[in-house]
């Protein structure tokens, strides 16, 4: 059952995707050479504390960190380590999560560590274009599948792999709730309607659709160890343009 919000609970999605969304305005600011995953996870908890929010990722189902970092070939669900330290010509995919009364903000994006190779930093800009071309069909009367149709047409455009084990959810007082949302065309026809709250987030490959969980039981990453972005927000259906709730409150 996809559950529809409320006004009220609208304006707590809202608050907590802002401080989501001030956290990685902070991680833009601190990811560089030399850093560590674990300094930045330490960053990240410091920012969401500070505006009176949990970290939701902490602990959840046993997860031991704030934030998610996935480097380079790694998909998502990467551990925050004091031994990976990041070096120039990575790319970085932090997924976050900031719980605030009661309700979830969710959002993820991948960073250039330094200078990046032509080619990598084309794969951060067409799925970063999936993720909008998803959100633009985020509106009331179109179906599940617009979603998942136009993020796969970017993807195939550049021949990219697409994640199929994994995909977007629907947000709100749990981080995940329904639907799942896959990043490809399946025939979903679930109307969308006024009211519904989706984290879209489309991970896209450079080389072949299929990953693998390590040995972690966490860290996903590609199987031809291509370098691999991933880039979400949390959208709320209206019955006009689509609101992202992870971004800054003006």
């Amino acid at each position: 059952m996809i559950n529809k919000k409320s006004r009220d609970d609208v304006k707590r999605l809202r608050h907590a995707g802002h401080i989501v969304a001030l956290t990685h305005k902070k991680m833009k600011e601190v990811v560089e050479p030399g850093i560590s995953t674990k300094e930045l996870d330490a960053i990240a908890m410091q920012v969401i504390k500070e505006n009176r929010a949990i970290p939701t990722f902490l602990g959840y189902n046993g997860f031991p960190g704030c934030i998610c970092t996935s480097i380079n070939e790694q998909v998502v669900h990467g551990i925050p380590s004091e031994n990976v330290i990041l070096k120039e010509g990575d790319i970085i995919s932090i997924d976050i999560g900031a719980t605030y009364g009661g309700f979830v903000g969710d959002s993820a994006w991948t960073y250039p560590v330094g200078k990046i190779s032509d080619d990598v930093q084309k794969l951060l800009k067409t799925t970063e274009e999936s993720l909008f071309a998803g959100i633009s069909k985020m509106r009331e009367g179109n179906v599940l599948d617009d979603i998942s149709g136009a993020i796969e047409e970017v993807a195939k455009r550049e021949n990219y792999g697409i994640v199929r084990q994994y995909g977007g959810h629907g947000v709100g007082r749990s981080m995940h709730e329904e639907p799942f949302l896959f990043n490809y065309k399946v025939g979903d026809r679930t109307l969308l309607k006024h009211g519904y709250v989706i984290a879209i987030e489309p991970m896209l490959n450079m080389g072949v659709d299929e990953v693998e969980v390590a040995d972690d039981d966490w860290t996903v990453s590609t199987v031809d160890k291509k370098p691999s972005a991933h880039f979400e927000h949390t959208v709320l259906c209206t019955e006009d343009e689509p609101l992202i709730m992870t971004k800054l409150m003006e």
